[in-house]
């Protein structure tokens, strides 16, 4: 007799979804992001947690409103342009923190882990926005509406 408690459909959904290449993008994301998390609180001066919280929370959001396919519920809000917004902006953020973690990192070597860890995330969150950026390119252009060229 097969398990259909609302429990075990949330772990089937898991499983699919992670299989899928965003699904794998954005638990990668959170992955990293609790990577950087534990650096930078390892390190000496812990003030560079910030962008890896909020990175790792919105991630898990948007982890969990993808996996349960409320995406396709809530049509209020523009997922793929939203989500482009989290990714650049997360990408411009650990990029920018990693290179300061880095350069004044002397010394503490968590807080260069950290760095170089940001850095990796930075590379990760600006291919998502990537490929976020071309399904949305792809989508516009099978969504343009005619045009009629009579006067």
């Amino acid at each position: 007799m097969a398990d259909t408690s609302p429990a075990a459909n949330c772990m089937d959904k898991l499983k699919s979804y992670v299989k899928t290449p965003k699904g794998v993008i954005l638990a990668a994301e959170i992955l990293v992001s609790l990577i950087i998390l534990i650096c930078y609180a390892a390190s000496l001066y812990g003030g560079y947690t910030a962008v890896a919280i909020c990175a790792m929370i919105f991630a898990m959001i948007y982890f969990g409103i993808f996996m349960m396919e409320m995406d396709k519920q809530i049509l209020l809000i523009n997922w793929l342009w939203s989500d482009l917004i989290r990714a650049g902006i997360g990408a411009a953020l650990y990029i920018i923190t990693s290179l300061i973690a880095v350069i004044r990192g002397t010394g503490d070597g968590a807080r260069i882990a950290g760095g170089v860890f940001g850095l990796l995330a930075g590379i990760l969150f600006a291919y998502d926005a990537y490929t976020i950026y071309l399904q949305i390119k792809s989508g516009s252009q099978h969504a343009a509406a005619g045009t009629d060229d009579t006067v």
